[in-house]
């Protein structure tokens, strides 16, 4: 497993990312703009995140908490972030925030729509002094349509952005996944559409608001089902751990009660895989000899499959699966991972420092760039750890203008 001491630091070097040298104020809370945030921190941009005195970010609060009260979540979600205290509710805070606005490249926002312009830091004030700068705006619903002004979370956009109809199984009510997706999704939609912008500012010097809606971001996964009903009426249903008319492709049992996942739906390769469960006669068979077929006797396919897996140790079929070239997999979970040796191989997971627990095991940045790699310079930081160094050492602040950013001082 990587530790954060294989880094170039480590070595007495400065890691360059390749987005070293941008600078985003993230203004968010909560999960979308914060996972934008983080992606762009791990390949190399400055984050300081602005978050008001009192409490923070709640993200410091979610998910399981270390002995000491700190969020797990939170050493990952602002990872490589600066966290620095301001009221932006008071007019010193608004102007310490628009001193740091006037210095960045890209502000990341997740508030609901009309927030910020309520505190006076409307898009077109803050482009009036930095015209080349980019806004991220991560909502519910977007900025502009009926629905704007309303409320929402990522629950939300996974339900009307159609993901949630079609999770679970058919004739059951709809599930959720087990993780926050839409906000995720809309996380990395967010960082795109950050990084586009940068990309073409060079050539423009302008910037430019990306408008990120949580529904929009599901949307976009939603494969083909929108022409599909626009051009045959057909609505796609839920169809539990399959896909319609793709087989097979399920989760199959083993002899040691463990489920692993075998998708061997394409034709050479299901014939292989009839070759393996000693039947090729099967791939001849005209019930399974093609794509279409399979898919119209999917049921027949998978209980004979099953029957085959069932006699079979997980680990050990596995392996004879990838041998013969077909993509099998088990169904992990936190301590598989750390077991596995392919994610050790490739450092998915890191050993990062942390301030309490010592020393902390995460996911590493993804993708992996060869030559610019992201970093994990360190976790989540204590609210208001780079006060002094942004607000003190670079905007110049005096304690008492602090003071009145953070709202202890007159208003």
């Amino acid at each position: 497993m990587a530790t954060a001491d294989d880094a170039p630091e480590a070595l007495g070097e400065t890691p360059k990312g390749p987005l070293d040298g941008i600078r985003v104020i993230e203004l968010g809370q909560l999960i979308a703009g914060p996972f934008a945030c983080q992606i762009l921190g791990d390949f190399g941009a400055e984050i300081i995140k602005v978050e008001l005195p009192e409490g923070g970010d709640p993200m410091r609060q979610w998910g399981r908490l270390t002995p000491a009260g700190e969020s797990l979540w939170w050493s990952v979600i602002a990872r490589n972030k600066k966290s620095v205290t301001l009221d932006v509710r008071s007019s010193a805070g608004r102007s310490a925030l628009l001193r740091l606005i006037s210095q960045a490249d890209v502000v990341v926002e997740n508030f609901r729509p009309g927030t910020l312009e309520s505190w006076g830091l409307a898009y077109d004030d803050l482009t009036a002094h930095n015209p080349g700068l980019i806004m991220v705006r991560v909502s519910g619903f977007g900025q502009t349509g009926p629905y704007s002004h309303r409320a929402g979370f990522g629950v939300i956009g996974e339900a009307m952005g159609g993901l949630r109809y079609l999770v679970g199984e058919p004739g059951r009510p709809t599930v959720r996944t087990g993780l926050a997706l839409a906000d995720a999704v809309s996380g990395l939609m967010g960082a795109l559409g950050a990084v586009i912008s940068l990309l073409e500012r060079r050539s423009s010097g302008l910037g430019q608001v990306i408008d990120v809606a949580l529904y929009e971001s599901m949307l976009t996964l939603m494969e083909s089902i929108i022409p599909e009903y626009a051009a045959t009426g057909e609505i796609r249903e839920r169809t539990g751990p399959t896909l319609a008319g793709v087989a097979p492709s399920n989760v199959y049992p083993t002899a040691d009660g463990r489920d692993i996942v075998i998708a061997g739906n394409h034709d050479s390769v299901f014939r292989r895989l009839a070759e393996l469960m000693g039947q090729p006669e099967l791939a001849d068979d005209p019930r399974f000899t093609s794509h279409v077929a399979r898919g119209e006797h999917m049921a027949e396919i998978d209980e004979i499959i099953r029957a085959w897996t069932h006699t079979q140790l997980a680990d050990e079929l596995v392996e004879l699966l990838a041998l013969a070239g077909v993509p099998a997999g088990p169904i992990y979970r936190a301590p598989d991972m750390l077991a596995d040796p392919h994610f050790a191989a490739r450092d998915s997971l890191v050993s990062v420092d942390h301030p309490t627990l010592g020393s902390l095991v995460m996911q590493n940045v993804a993708p992996k760039a060869s030559r610019t790699p992201g970093t994990i310079r360190w976790v989540g930081p204590a609210l208001g750890a780079h006060n002094d160094e942004v607000l003190s050492d670079r905007l110049g602040l005096t304690p008492e203008q602090i003071e009145q950013a953070q709202g202890r001082g007159a208003r």
